[in-house]
């Protein structure tokens, strides 16, 4: 009897204590704190190429509104497709607010199909996840839903349609939420980026992507911009520079590295990476569905490339289908074939290098292995590639042109004096020596 009374005061207490902790989590996740002000109580990310999503205050919530719809969205000059984005951009316009902030979403769909939004990686009810089917029923073509929650971390997020999400993530619906920290932490930085990774398959002349494909990409954004198309990254000598950058490319990774280097990865979208656990890199991989934070300070001028280091990444429109012709020796077959064919040329026997500056017709609305001209030629790559441009002064963060090198820092034809001083013989082999001597 006295057992099967304890059993019972211990169940009811169990059971007590869940319920205060279940009353608990429910109080947490509607107490909020005063809207925090841009400039007052954080720095505001920079989105080159990019957009933020605007808000208002209404009795202490920070209200936004998003209105999903198609767009017809230039990637780079040459190349326009008709995607589906939010407020008019592509990708969405960057969310930006405050651990604490309580938030309010509207969002209105002018899309022909039903949509939802989930809010990637924050911690938030059940019922605001934004899973058409499980969490709530699809928005359908001209109705309005609302989100409501407070932002319970820090850290850079991402929100995207969670309905027909293979269509409508291929097709540009997706966007990223920075949440700054309540209580900064950590050395400020000075210029922080945010920019989200993307991959489409748009073939040259069309007009829309194309959402059934499934490893045949053959152009990659960031921030929804191919090179040449891309801003590039502005800072001054000696800034601490944050660099945000999230994935929601359909199905690839990307390894992004920067040249001239060394950062440390602090986040990810699960939160800060202990500083016992950060170790120097030079590449980060972006794996699909996530985010990375790396952080250094710049300290030496110049141009440095940014770029995923997936070779056919940083390529446009490129066809993969091709046979390989690398070596082929075409002899007259050019002329032969000219009989019939009056611009006929063979080409790929040497590679892709010289594509860029060829400056062959293409077929309207395309841009087939076009990059971008540099200070000293063609920059024979595309796609998800960028500049961080690093200077000694600055007048404005805006493109400060091309880096003068100083005399003496920069690669140039080897004089004949230095060649004989040193011994080269441009004309033999040096070989090579054992490698397990």
């Amino acid at each position: 009897m006295l057992v099967a009374s304890g059993i019972g005061v211990a169940g009811g207490a169990l059971l007590a204590s869940r319920e205060a902790r279940a009353e608990e989590r429910s109080h947490v996740s509607q107490r909020h704190q005063p809207p925090a002000r841009p400039g007052r109580d954080y720095q505001p990310v920079v989105v080159p190429n990019g957009s933020k999503l605007p808000w208002k205050v209404v009795d202490g919530v920070k209200v936004f509104h998003l209105v999903a719809e198609e767009v017809e969205h230039e990637f780079a000059p040459g190349l326009k497709a008709l995607c589906w984005g939010y407020n008019g951009r592509v990708h969405g316009p960057l969310i930006e607010a405050v651990e604490g902030d309580r938030v309010r979403f509207y969002v209105t769909n002018r899309l022909p199909a039903p949509t939802t939004v989930h809010w990637h990686g924050l911690l938030l009810p059940s019922g605001m996840d934004g899973v058409g089917g499980l969490n709530q029923r699809a928005i359908n073509p001209g109705e309005t839903f609302k989100y409501e929650f407070t932002l319970r971390q820090s850290g850079t997020l991402m929100y995207h349609s969670h309905h027909d999400e293979m269509t409508q993530i291929a097709l540009g619906m997706t966007g990223l939420f920075i949440v700054h920290p309540r209580q900064p932490r950590g050395p400020r930085v000075d210029r922080d980026f945010a920019l989200m990774l993307h991959e489409w398959k748009l073939e040259p002349g069309a007009r829309r992507p194309d959402p059934n494909a499934m490893n045949d990409f053959n152009l990659l954004t960031l921030n929804g911009k191919a090179f040449p198309g891309t801003a590039p990254l502005v800072v001054k000598t000696g800034q601490r520079v944050r660099i945000r950058l999230g994935n929601l490319s359909p199905m690839d990774h990307h390894p992004i590295h920067l040249h001239g280097y060394q950062f440390r990865i602090t986040e990810t979208d699960g939160g800060v990476i202990p500083e016992s656990a950060r170790q120097p890199e030079t590449t980060v991989l972006v794996p699909v569905g996530s985010t990375r934070t790396v952080e250094f300070v710049a300290d030496e001028p110049g141009d440095w490339a940014m770029h995923c280091h997936m070779t056919h990444h940083v390529m446009n429109q490129m066809g993969h289908g091709m046979a390989n012709l690398i070596g082929v020796k075409p002899g007259n077959f050019d002329e032969k074939v000219r009989q019939l064919l009056p611009n006929y040329m063979t080409m790929g026997q040497a590679g892709m290098g010289d594509m860029e500056e060829m400056g062959m017709p293409v077929p309207a609305n395309s841009i087939p292995m076009v990059g971008g001209h540099g200070r000293y030629g063609g920059i024979t790559m595309g796609g998800m590639f960028t500049v961080l441009k690093v200077r000694d002064r600055l007048d404005s963060y805006a493109d400060p042109g091309w880096y003068e090198n100083p005399a003496g820092t920069q690669a140039l034809t080897a004089a004949e004096a230095d060649l004989m001083r040193d011994g080269i013989d441009v004309h033999g082999n040096p070989g090579a020596t054992d490698g397990n001597a």
